[in-house]
């Protein structure tokens, strides 16, 4: 599957980098060419030598190289390649993308470049789950980047945990996959995503608390598996993801309008945070205060966009997936509310505030469908998206 693709493999300043000596192997095993860069740092763990010897091509380590840059060498590497591999992928080259730096060779490549990008992060459990890395890896993942792992267990540093840098074979299969058929190749996919913005006046509005990084994660996932995707998306906090049809919009009537251009799709998944209400007669002008107390505000129900898709008679999307996020009751009241809205599948979740869920990193969500309430294990937003996605998939074939 891999025979005459070119990969350019990037390794970065780890323990796990002795793992990219196997990876090599590995993947010119399976017929691929191996062009690889090394950082300063990674020097430090691996021999540029021992990197050319298995790659069996030149090893490239300076940005400032005159013979190279002559013909503009960062250039022409970054874009000769089928795929760009980071790995392993710390957290330092993950900021450096997030930021759009360009100060060494690596960075230079990946900012140049119009190439798919995959990195597979390996570094200390703490450093993983520190906010910071987590802002860097919903920024990689909303320009279009494929991560791979990490995993949980034993690090160098004596720590368990997330970190772990995926194996060989599983990076590998990650990168087969990238250049094999995809399942959603061919079907189109409607994903709303975000708060909606109601207003009240021209600079107060009514929200919800809502990132829009598992809207975001989900379409990422989406496009992975070759789905044509339509992202309506309210102003939320995380970029919306490269290689969308992205449609922005702020309130829940807006949303709506949007969802019903976007049809026909294959399936449709709500994943917005819509506002149940709106103030009904917003004013036109800051409201000020006043002796005569507090302005009455009069409010309206918003359109169930959910509701109104799944109960379509015609042109209803083969799979319709809503989200429930609930404070307590959780899957009686997601179950109630799939019942009610008519849609196949609900994507339950606990929002409360204990459980750093609604604009954190992870997600632990209970998928209710015809077959029952299947609770899945807390893990990070993008696995959750990749697990969803896959079911997306399998239903759709």
């Amino acid at each position: 599957m891999l025979k005459d693709k070119r990969i350019l493999l990037i390794l970065t300043g780890g323990i796990a980098a002795y793992k990219g000596l196997d990876l090599i192997r590995r993947l010119r095993e399976r017929g691929a060419a191996v062009t690889p860069v090394l950082t300063r740092a990674a020097e430090q763990f691996v021999t540029p030598l021992s990197v050319s010897a298995l790659a069996g091509e030149k090893v490239y380590r300076d940005l400032f190289d005159l013979t190279d840059e002559a013909e503009m060498g960062h250039i022409q590497l970054s874009r000769s390649a089928d795929l760009i591999l980071i790995a392993p992928a710390t957290a330092d080259i993950m900021a450096k993308m997030a930021q759009g730096r360009a100060d060494d060779l690596a960075s230079t490549l990946l900012l140049a470049t119009d190439t798919p990008v995959m990195v597979a992060p390996a570094m200390n459990v703490r450093m993983w789950d520190h906010a910071a890395t987590q802002r860097n890896l919903a920024q990689i993942k909303g320009d279009g980047v494929t991560v791979v792992g990490p995993n949980d267990g034993d690090m160098a540093c004596g720590e368990f945990g997330p970190g772990r840098m995926a194996g060989p074979l599983e990076i590998v299969a990650a990168v087969e996959a990238h250049f094999g058929p995809r399942p959603l190749t061919g079907k189109r996919v409607l994903v709303t995503s975000g708060p909606t913005h109601e207003p009240i006046d021209p600079v107060r509005y009514i929200a919800n608390r809502s990132s829009g990084a598992q809207g975001t994660a989900l379409a990422c996932a989406l496009l992975d598996l070759g789905a044509a995707v339509t992202f309506v998306t309210g102003p939320a906090d995380v970029a919306p993801p490269v290689g969308a049809d992205v449609v922005r919009v702020e309130t829940a009537h807006q949303m709506k309008d949007a969802v019903l251009a976007g049809l026909p799709a294959d399936a449709a998944v709500f994943a917005a945070a819509v506002a149940d209400w709106h103030v009904a007669g917003a004013s036109a002008h800051k409201l000020k205060k006043s002796k005569d107390g507090l302005p009455a505000l009069a409010f309206a129900e918003n359109p169930d966009i959910l509701a109104h898709v799944a109960q379509m008679t015609d042109g209803r999307p083969g799979l319709v997936v809503g989200f429930a996020a609930e404070t307590d009751d959780v899957v009686a009241n997601a179950t109630a509310k799939r019942a009610r809205k008519g849609c196949d599948w609900i994507v339950a979740n606990d929002v409360s505030p204990e459980t750093g869920i609604m604009g954190g990193s992870e997600n632990a969500i209970t998928l209710i469908s015809d077959a029952g309430a299947e609770g899945w294990p807390r893990m990070s937003k993008a696995a959750v998206a990749a697990r969803l996605a896959q079911r997306i998939a399998d239903a759709l074939a």
